[in-house]
């Protein structure tokens, strides 16, 4: 969930929306439409798979995906499939480490102040400072 709120805080603009996530098979974590109903950004969170990033891909203008586990892993298993303008398709790493002691500081009411400075990003959580930088990625 936590990476959920970090792509949906840092990729920002009007029209974005979380969706149903995990229940809702067809869409991605978090949206952005256009004012005519049109989804111009795919916001991906975690390890979607191939098939996935490419229906994104024909989908919408724009694909991100932001996650907490081994880039590399995902970037090995997207490597050789057919992925529509996957050289196109962002991948942002969150370090695995900060990720897991960030969400061990949420309780059920929590205030989280994010900022990106460059592409190093500071979350404050409870009193609680992380940093750690949003590294990109790109699909072959």
């Amino acid at each position: 969930m936590l990476t959920r709120v970090l792509a949906y805080s840092l990729e920002y603009r009007e029209g974005i929306a979380m969706t149903d996530g995990v229940s809702s098979g067809d869409e991605p974590a978090v949206l952005v439409r256009d004012l005519t109903g049109r989804v111009t950004s795919w916001i991906e969170v975690g390890m979607p798979d191939a098939a996935r990033l490419h229906r994104a891909s024909k989908h919408a203008g724009r694909v991100v995906v932001y996650t907490h586990r081994d880039v590399r892993q995902l970037l090995a298993q997207c490597e050789g499939e057919k992925i529509h303008r996957a050289a196109d398709i962002a991948v942002h790493g969150f370090d695995r480490t900060m990720m897991i002691e960030a969400a061990a500081c949420l309780e059920r009411r929590s205030t989280l102040a994010i900022s990106l400075t460059g592409r190093e990003l500071y979350m404050t959580i409870g009193g609680r400072t992380f940093q750690c930088p949003v590294i990109e990625h790109r699909l072959k």
